[in-house]
C-alpha cells in the first residue's frame, strides 16, 4: 500500500490556480499522486482556508470543482477541541508570526495519523520534518 499524503492549502490552491508560479510543479506532483493511488487526507481547517481562498481569488466555480472532483477522494480529519488546543499551544510556543494555526493543526494531525508527506509549497512543513511534494528550490 502507498503511504498517505496530506493535502495542504498551499498545494491544493496551486493545483487550481494556473497563474500561480508553483502551478506547473504542483500540478505534475498532483497527477503523480493521483495515479499512484496514494490515500489522500486533509483537515477541516485546510478546507475552510482553501474554500475562502478559492472563492475570493478564483470564484465559486473553483469551489464547486474542489467539492466535485477532489473531495470525494479525500479523507477529512475534523479538527476537534483537543487538536485545536494542541495546535494553538504549538503556535504560541513557536513565537513565529508567519506560522498559522491551520499549519499547526495540520502538523498535529499528521503526527497523530502517521502521515509523513504533504502536498505543499509551504516551507513550514519541511521545517517540521515532513517530506514535501513537490520539491521546490
Amino acid at each position: 500500500m502507498t503511504a498517505p499524503i496530506f493535502l495542504d492549502t498551499s498545494g491544493l490552491y496551486a493545483v487550481f490556480d494556473a497563474d500561480d508560479s508553483t502551478h506547473p510543479a504542483v500540478a505534475e506532483a498532483w497527477r503523480t499522486m493521483v495515479d499512484s493511488g496514494a490515500p489522500l487526507c486533509t483537515s477541516s481547517y485546510v478546507l475552510v482556508e482553501l474554500t475562502a481562498l478559492l472563492q475570493r481569488r478564483l470564484g465559486l466555480a473553483a469551489v464547486e470543482a474542489l467539492a466535485t472532483f477532489v473531495m470525494p477522494w479525500v479523507n477529512v480529519s475534523w479538527v476537534d477541541d483537543r487538536t485545536h488546543d494542541q495546535a494553538l499551544a504549538a503556535l504560541l510556543a513557536s513565537g513565529k508570526r508567519d506560522l498559522s494555526l491551520v499549519d499547526c493543526a495540520s502538523f498535529v494531525l499528521m503526527r497523530r495519523l502517521g502521515v509523513r508527506t504533504a502536498l505543499t509549497v509551504d516551507r513550514h512543513f519541511a521545517g517540521q520534518g515532513f517530506t514535501v511534494v513537490p520539491k521546490l528550490s
